[in-house]
């Protein structure tokens, strides 16, 4: 997700606003779990990993390249041209047959410790929205403000788009989660819709299913040598449609498991150049939070515009890791 376009405005500088406390802890609980997660990443550097930061030369699929595998995860993508007529409800993801990639959206919720969780999965932009252009620039309310339907999101120089970064990583976390017992939906799946849905649609698929945790998956567009995850969560907001004050605090208690999580299992490190180092960021801009009811969070999983982490981004491997992290701070979070 680049912060070049409509639903990405320029970060606004961190707020160290009072959301309150979380359901199971004060604000502290944050930071002792991030902060110990960054101590782990620092133990991880010491040691050495492979498939982590500085390690990508062995790992299957760098830039330009992909396996069997990987192919087969992009390839599941239907092109604009072959997907279904168009529409921005979002609400009849197609069916998936079985893959590498995790795709099994008929798949029945395993039982286990998720059994009666609904967690709904947002993975960023859309491949066929770049096709849409009229109908994704079409305005719509967020509450603080009025913004265009959606984006088509950025890629890396050698050309693998965001949008099918955003839908691999959801399949293969659809499949961790569900093996926990959780129901899963996304809000959209391989061309169907055709584009979009808009991000206030995207909130809604997360309210009406009453979702226990939400997450909005994306790639930034940042400037080369900015490197690293982070994780954006809710500003309290009370404005128009949008009101985020009921659930700001689980928000920022869900997004702060994901990112000690995401830095223990992927060996990333949280953002060298927002987020004051912690791998969080508080925003009050994106229509995905602000119409949100349910806990939801965004997390850009690395830069597509630096070749280091998108050495990472590109490899099936690692991306892998990055659903395996996301679906940890996930269950952490529901279990409590």
């Amino acid at each position: 997700m680049s912060y070049v376009g409509p639903e990405f405005d320029p970060p606004q500088p961190e707020r160290r606003e009072s959301t309150g406390r979380f359901r199971r802890g004060p604000m502290v609980a944050l930071v002792a779990l991030v902060s110990g997660a960054l101590l782990g990443w620092v133990a991880y550097e010491a040691v050495g990993s492979s498939g982590g930061p500085g390690s990508t030369g062995g790992s299957a699929g760098g830039p330009g390249s992909s396996t069997a595998a990987e192919r087969s995860a992009t390839s599941g993508t239907s092109s604009p041209a072959s997907s279904s007529s168009s529409s921005s409800s979002g609400k009849s993801p197609s069916s998936a047959s079985p893959g590498d990639d995790g795709k099994r959206a008929d798949t029945p919720a395993a039982s286990g410790p998720l059994k009666g969780k609904v967690i709904v999965i947002d993975p960023g932009h859309n491949p066929g929205n770049f096709q849409h252009a009229s109908e994704i620039n079409r305005k719509v309310n967020i509450g603080t403000n009025w913004k265009e339907c959606d984006t088509t999101g950025t890629a890396t120089n050698a050309g693998y788009t965001e949008a099918r970064f955003t839908l691999d990583v959801a399949h293969r976390l659809r499949t961790l989660l569900q093996q926990q017992g959780a129901t899963v939906k996304l809000t959209h799946d391989d061309g169907s819709p055709s584009w979009g849905p808009c991000v206030d649609e995207r909130a809604r698929i997360g309210n009406t299913a009453h979702a226990d945790a939400a997450i909005s998956i994306h790639a930034d567009g940042s400037a080369p040598g900015n490197r690293g995850f982070h994780v954006i969560l809710p500003a309290s907001v009370r404005s128009g449609a949008a009101d985020t004050r009921p659930i700001a605090a689980a928000s920022h208690e869900l997004g702060a498991s994901i990112a000690g999580n995401f830095v223990r299992v992927t060996g990333e490190a949280p953002s060298n150049y927002i987020g004051d180092g912690t791998g969080l960021v508080t925003r009050k801009d994106l229509g995905g939070l602000n119409l949100s009811t349910v806990p939801k969070v965004f997390i850009e999983c690395g830069n597509m515009r630096d070749s280091k982490d998108a050495a990472l981004l590109t490899s099936g491997a690692w991306r892998q890791k990055a659903a395996e992290g996301i679906s940890e701070g996930i269950v952490s979070f529901l279990r409590g």
